[in-house]
C-alpha cells in the first residue's frame, strides 16, 4: 500500500471529524465501435452487469466520493452508444451505501448476489465492510479506491494504485502495511525544500498521519515543525504566524478540506509565504477557485501529487478523451479520471473474454495478468504483485500539478519521469 492509498484512508477519517464540530477531440471510433460487417452474430447479446457502490450520501459529504462514479458512468455510456463490448450493453448498477459497513454489506449483496454483476468497479467506500463477501464470490472488483486496507488485504480486488502485498485475508504484511517517501524527495529535488511543517488535529487519526509524515520527512533529512491545533476551536492564526517565523518550505497536513481553507487564510493574513501547501489526489479537483476564495496567494501555492495524469493535461489525447466526454458535468477532478480508467480497464478486461465468455473468473484472470496496465497512458504503471516480503525500497513514479489562478492545475514534467527509488516505511492500518 502506498502513500496515496494511507492518504485517502486518513483524510477519511478526519473528514468525518467534521460531524462533531467539497473542448478536446471526440473519442476514437475504433475505442467503441461494434463492427459486424462479415462477422457472425455474438454468442450473448445480453447486457453486461457492472456493479458500482460508493458512499454517496455518506456523513463526509454528498460529493467527497461520488467522482470515480461519475467517471465510470461517463466512460460506459460512451462505451454504449457505441456498441458496447462485442455488441453488448453494459448495464450499470449503482448503490449507495451511505458510508457505513451495514449499508456496504447490503450493496455488495444487491449486486453480486442478487444481480449477480461481473464485476465491480471504480468501488469508493468509506467502510468496505463487504469485502471479505466479494472475496469469497470470486468476483472481481477492478480500479477501486483504496480508502482503508481492504485492496491489500484480499484476493480479487484490484485498486486503482495496485497492490504488492499477499493479500491471503490480512492486510499487508502480518498487518502492516508500507509506503514510500517520494512526495519529499521530490520537493527537495527538484525544489529544494529543507524544511517543511506539519499540521494535525489534537484527534488520534489526524495525529497519527501526521506522525507518519514527520517520519517520512525525517527519513528524507528534512527539518519538521510540528503544528497541532485544537480540532473543536483551532487556532490557525498562530499556526501561520509560526510558520512565517520558523521560514517553512512546505507545508502538510492531516487536516479536513474546511480546516484547509481555514489555514491557507490564516497563512495570507500573516504573511506566511511557502514554495509548496502539498495535498492528494482526492482535493485535486476544479473547485479550488471556489474553496480557497479568501485565500489567493495560498491558494496559488498549491500542489497535488498522485498516480494519474492531471486531468487538465488536454495536450494528451486519453484526457481529451476524458474531457470532452464529462463535459456535462459541472467540475471536474482527478478522481473522476480515474474512474474512467477504472470502467477502461474492465472494459479491456471484458473484451479479451469475448471469444470465450465474459465470465467473472475470465475478466478475474486477466485481472491477475494486468502487470503495467496504464489505461491509454492515464494512470501510472500498475503493478499487483505477491511479494512474500515487504520491500525496503522501492522505485515510485509521481504525477504533479501546481494550481496557477490563470491556468487551473499545471502538469510539472513528465509522471513517466519523475521517478525515486524511495524506502518504504512501516504503519499499521
Amino acid at each position: 500500500m502506498g502513500r496515496r492509498s494511507l492518504v485517502a484512508e486518513i483524510l477519511a477519517a478526519v473528514l468525518l471529524l467534521s460531524l462533531s464540530a467539497a473542448c478536446g477531440s471526440r473519442l476514437p471510433e475504433s475505442d467503441f465501435r461494434h463492427d459486424d460487417r462479415g462477422t457472425p452474430p455474438p454468442r450473448d447479446s445480453a447486457p453486461l452487469r457492472v456493479g458500482i457502490i460508493t458512499s454517496a450520501t455518506s456523513p463526509v459529504g454528498g460529493s467527497a466520493f461520488t467522482g470515480p462514479r461519475d467517471g465510470a458512468v461517463a466512460f460506459f455510456e460512451r462505451l454504449n452508444a457505441h456498441g458496447g463490448i462485442d455488441g453488448r450493453r453494459v448495464e450499470v448498477r449503482r448503490c449507495d451505501d451511505g458510508g457505513s459497513g451495514v449499508g456496504n454489506n447490503e450493496c455488495v449483496h444487491k449486486l453480486v448476489e442478487e444481480d449477480e454483476v461481473v464485476a465491480l468497479v471504480a468501488t469508493t467506500a468509506l467502510d468496505y465492510a463487504g469485502a471479505p463477501r466479494v472475496a469469497r464470490a470470486h468476483v472481481p472488483d477492478i480500479g477501486g479506491q483504496p480508502i482503508g486496507a481492504a485492496y491489500d488485504t484480499y484476493p480479487h480486488l484490484y485498486g486503482i494504485y495496485g497492490s504488492l502485498a499477499p493479500r491471503h485475508g490480512t492486510p499487508g504484511w502480518d498487518g502492516r502495511l508500507y509506503g514510500g517517501t517520494e512526495v519529499y524527495r521530490y520537493f527537495k529535488r527538484e525544489h529544494g525544500a529543507r524544511t517543511a511543517a506539519v499540521v494535525s488535529y489534537n484527534q488520534s487519526a489526524s495525529a497519527a498521519y501526521a506522525r507518519l509524515v514527520e517520519r517520512g520527512l525525517r527519513a528524507e533529512g528534512y527539518k519538521v515543525v510540528t503544528e497541532q491545533v485544537d480540532f473543536a476551536l483551532p487556532n490557525f492564526r498562530a499556526v501561520a504566524a509560526d510558520l512565517k517565523e520558523q521560514g517553512a518550505d512546505l507545508v502538510f497536513d492531516a487536516i479536513d478540506a474546511h480546516g484547509n481553507a481555514q489555514l491557507c487564510r490564516a497563512m495570507d493574513e500573516a504573511g506566511a509565504d511557502v514554495t509548496a501547501k502539498v495535498t492528494n489526489v482526492q482535493n485535486w479537483t476544479s473547485t479550488v477557485t471556489d474553496d480557497y476564495k479568501d485565500a489567493p496567494r495560498c491558494r496559488n501555492t498549491l500542489w497535488a501529487t498522485g498516480a494519474s495524469r492531471n486531468f487538465e493535461d488536454t495536450g494528451d489525447a486519453a484526457v481529451r478523451e476524458f474531457r470532452e466526454a464529462t463535459k456535462g458535468l459541472k467540475t471536474h477532478s482527478q478522481w473522476q479520471l480515474e474512474g474512467w480508467a477504472a470502467a477502461r480497464w474492465f472494459t479491456d478486461a471484458a473484451a479479451s473474454c469475448a471469444a470465450t465468455g465474459i465470465t467473472r473468473a475470465c475478466v478475474d484472470l486477466y485481472m491477475n495478468r494486468s502487470q503495467g496496465y496504464t489505461a491509454r497512458g492515464l494512470l501510472l504503471p500498475v503493478r499487483f504483485e505477491r511479494l512474500p516480503e515487504p520491500p525496503r525500497t522501492n522505485r515510485t513514479c509521481l504525477s504533479v500539478a501546481r494550481w496557477q489562478d490563470d491556468k487551473g492545475w499545471v502538469s510539472q514534467g513528465d509522471m513517466n519521469r519523475t521517478c525515486f527509488t524511495v524506502p518504504q516505511l512501516a504503519y499499521t492500518p
